[in-house]
């Protein structure tokens, strides 16, 4: 079922039968002074009541006293969420918010779906609103947005995909939000935004949307070029989070999830060749397609030093550390903290026991490996908050490098709600038949393509290739 279809029609039901306002005593003419929506540090603060994804989030929630716990802890811009049947909200939750918080910028977010619901928007208070171009015709979705910034507000141009990005271009909104939540089915892709926002090609101001759960989402959205940040649940839930929410706006810096996710293409997964411990071999894996290398900086017959990492510095490929600590480690290998500060590693693979809430704290960027023993294990990959989880095959022996796979049928069970990054005994003689039955997004390969640990076999890296390009979807 396609959720937000079912939200609009309903909604259009509604002001069908009751107008615009849905029985608000919204005024004939605006009463507070337009506040700029978007002051620095972007975040943005939802206020909703539940959702349908989520259900009842906080049901009794009086909007004001919501309100004024963002605007108490620094937020500027606050969202209201104004659907009722599906989000509990109201254009009273606005007014009311708006009379009491004149001086914050409030963005009003619902369902609109012609240039009457901007102009109820704008009296009943709202600083910005948002318009979803997904569910607009491009005529249309042009001429609201006229009209608001004729009104002098603020427009949050949504987008979803690139459908949406084409269908903007010629309006080229100078806000332009990008959801990482599919309206259609109410999943949420962390990484989805980020590669979408490549493909923004004019001058704008951006905001990453939804699944925001810790700060180093904002950290990801930042590197990404983002601008701004909505945050929904978290907040309404969690609004002790904010100033470390607000304290994560620093300057975009690290760029390896735009990066990695511009590398995505349609029908190949991406290609990690680990345990590179040789400049020959990084070259070789590279030349046939490597999208990542990776570097073990962990007791290892594979053992990389920064020595090796420096002399590839030119190579243009990404490359990962893969470092393991325990569940009480303060700090990062030194050496691998200096190569990362130095922007000759792009990003950490924590393969030990680090714990979600400490992971951002080692590194970042990083992704977590999770070592894989039976489908229970997809329940605990869902509590870190990296876009991407790598599942590992378990082994009492060794963190990674085993030859060991995860059995097909524990893989096909994991629920993680996020693309599957795969590693563990894949090599030429299974690669195929794993991408025909999983096809995973990404596939890490280090022990099947040696000829003794650490020398990768030019042959079987080769072949390694060969089997991925003949399984190639078009």
């Amino acid at each position: 079922m396609n959720v937000r279809a079912g939200i609009v029609a309903r909604r259009r039901e509604l002001v069908r039968a009751r107008g615009h306002a849905l029985g608000a005593a919204v005024p004939a003419r605006r009463v507070h002074p337009l506040m700029p929506f978007g002051a620095e540090p972007f975040l943005i603060c939802e206020v909703k009541r539940r959702s349908p994804s989520k259900g009842d989030i906080a049901p009794g929630i009086d909007a004001v006293a919501q309100a004024r716990v963002y605007a108490a802890q620094g937020v500027r811009s606050i969202s209201v969420l104004t659907e009722t049947e599906s989000f509990g909200g109201s254009l009273d939750d606005l007014m009311r918010i708006k009379a009491a918080l004149p001086g914050v910028s409030l963005l009003r977010k619902d369902f609109l779906f012609d240039e009457e619901d901007v102009e109820v928007s704008w009296r009943a208070g709202a600083d910005a609103v948002l318009l979803i171009a997904s569910m607009l015709e491009p005529r249309l979705l042009a001429a609201m947005h006229r009209r608001a910034r004729a009104l002098g507000m603020e427009a949050l141009v949504e987008l979803h995909d690139q459908a949406d990005v084409e269908a903007c271009r010629a309006l080229a909104p100078p806000l332009t939000g990008v959801n990482a939540r599919d309206l259609a089915t109410f999943t949420v892709d962390p990484l989805h935004p980020v590669a979408l926002a490549a493909a923004i090609d004019w001058n704008s101001r951006r905001v990453y949307e939804s699944g925001i759960r810790a700060a180093e989402d904002v950290l990801l959205a930042r590197g990404a070029g983002f601008h701004g940040v909505l945050v929904g649940e978290t907040v309404m839930r969690e609004p002790r989070m904010i100033p470390a929410l607000l304290a994560a706006f620093l300057p975009a810096t690290r760029d390896f999830w735009p990066r990695l996710a511009a590398r995505r293409r349609r029908g190949r997964p991406l290609v990690k060749v680990c345990g590179i411990a040789r400049t020959q071999d990084a070259e070789i894996a590279h030349a046939l397609g490597a999208d990542l290398l990776g570097f073990v900086f962990a007791p290892s017959k594979r053992r990389a030093d920064g020595k090796l990492v420096r002399e590839l510095r030119e190579l243009p490929v990404l490359k990962v550390a893969v470092v393991v600590n325990d569940a009480d480690a303060a700090r990062l290998d030194p050496e691998v903290d200096a190569l990362l500060s130095e922007g000759l590693i792009d990003a950490v693979q924590l393969h030990g026991g680090e714990l979600p809430e400490d992971c951002a704290k080692l590194a970042f960027p990083y992704y977590k490996a999770v070592r894989v023993q039976g489908v229970d294990d997809g329940a605990s990959m869902t509590r870190f908050y990296c876009p991407r989880v790598l599942a590992d095959a378990y082994s009492p022996d060794a963190a990674g490098g085993t030859g060991r796979r995860i059995p097909l049928d524990v893989v096909r069970q994991l629920e993680t709600s996020r693309p599957l990054w795969l590693a563990g005994g894949i090599g030429p003689d299974n690669v195929g038949s794993i991408l025909e039955e999983l096809s995973p997004e990404l596939i890490d390969a280090s022990s099947s393509l040696e000829e003794a640990p650490g020398k990768k076999d030019e042959g079987r890296l080769g072949r390694f290739f060969e089997e991925i390009g003949r399984h190639e979807k078009v």
